[in-house]
């Protein structure tokens, strides 16, 4: 994380009518990323003070001090899937493009399965209104049946006949219409883009993208050998818990300070969220962002089939956290990094 860190800058999202606001922060259900559908309560304006955190079961975590030390705890080299973590990393392959002129996140894009108007940054930071296949039954079941991805035109057609067009809605389809987007202006497959421009320059050994089962076979959690990692549309990272701290950490030295600000600009979504840290949530550009009552943050959080994670920065501590957990909840990921970013 370099020296100085941008702000995080908040911004409101007046619309607090349509159910679908606040689902990247509402309890997953058992698939990748599946997020629940109730309505969370609306957005404080002043950030309340957090209640106790409650326990949270036993985590994997690493981190890093505002010095550049690295703590382990648990996690050593144990291999974890990174699942929505790897949301921000998409979003920095785009600012990188558009800084090299091979894209413009602002520009319409031309998709069949799009509406005219919806830009890149658009699907990048969830505002373009698409559904998402977590409503989808079928895919639930087919997922816990352990059986094969269903082929992306198959997919992207069943998640459009769902009626959206929701100011602000989380959804997976738009990351993986972005990562497609990304590898036709780059000529490259997203594994390439990864170990190429992130792994890479930041000395990430471990971080690739998972592309078959054999590379969930790796991976610390048991149930990982069950689950096919195509089912994650826009792809899922694998790596250490101490290279998902390092990545988040790593992001700002390869992006330039503008394209890292335009990154941690957080559109407001809401206030306080049952069984967890949150007392104020938003969404930047790939990122999650808000307060854990007097600590401000930025990262991501992931959750699938049988596990969970959280990795966030915060600029005030310099503490970059990234926790692992058994179970497809966030809550006790995200609870175990808010006692750490702060310094507990």
């Amino acid at each position: 994380m370099k020296t100085s860190d941008p702000p995080i800058i908040i911004f409101k999202d007046d619309d607090t009518t349509h159910p679908n606001r606040f689902n990247i922060f509402n309890r997953c259900n058992a698939a990748n990323d599946i997020l629940s559908e109730s309505t969370l309560p609306a957005r404080q304006r002043k950030p309340p003070k957090a209640k106790a955190l409650p326990q949270s079961p036993a985590s994997f975590t690493a981190t890093i001090d505002r010095d550049g030390r690295c703590e382990l705890a648990r996690s050593g080299a144990r291999l974890f899937p990174y699942w929505s973590f790897t949301k921000p990393v998409i979003a920095a392959l785009a600012l990188m493009l558009e800084a090299e002129g091979g894209l413009d996140l602002r520009a319409p894009l031309d998709l069949p399965e799009l509406p005219g108007g919806i830009t890149l940054a658009r699907l990048l930071d969830h505002s373009a209104g698409l559904p998402d296949y977590g409503t989808l039954p079928d895919y639930h079941a087919d997922v816990a049946a352990g059986r094969a991805p269903w082929p992306r035109d198959l997919l992207v057609a069943r998640v459009l006949a769902q009626h959206s067009r929701d100011e602000w809605r989380y959804s997976n389809l738009g990351y993986l219409l972005a990562r497609e987007a990304i590898e036709r202006a780059a000529c490259r497959g997203l594994a390439e883009l990864v170990r190429d421009r992130i792994a890479g320059p930041l000395g990430l050994e471990s971080v690739r993208l998972a592309e078959a089962p054999a590379d969930f076979a790796e991976l610390h959690w048991p149930e990982a050998r069950d689950y096919h990692p195509g089912w994650v549309y826009h792809r899922t990272l694998i790596g250490t818990a101490g290279d998902a701290a390092r990545l988040l950490r790593g992001l700002s030295d390869l992006l330039s300070q503008d394209a890292f600000a335009r990154m941690t600009a957080c559109r407001e979504l809401g206030g306080a969220l049952p069984e967890r840290p949150w007392t104020r949530h938003g969404y930047g550009l790939g990122l999650m962002c808000g307060d854990w009552g007097e600590t401000r943050v930025f990262g991501h959080s992931g959750a699938g089939l049988f596990s969970a994670n959280a990795v966030y920065h915060c600029p005030e501590t310099g503490r970059t956290v990234a926790a692992f957990t058994h179970g497809p909840f966030e809550g006790p990921a995200e609870i175990a990094v808010a006692k750490l970013v702060a310094g507990r």
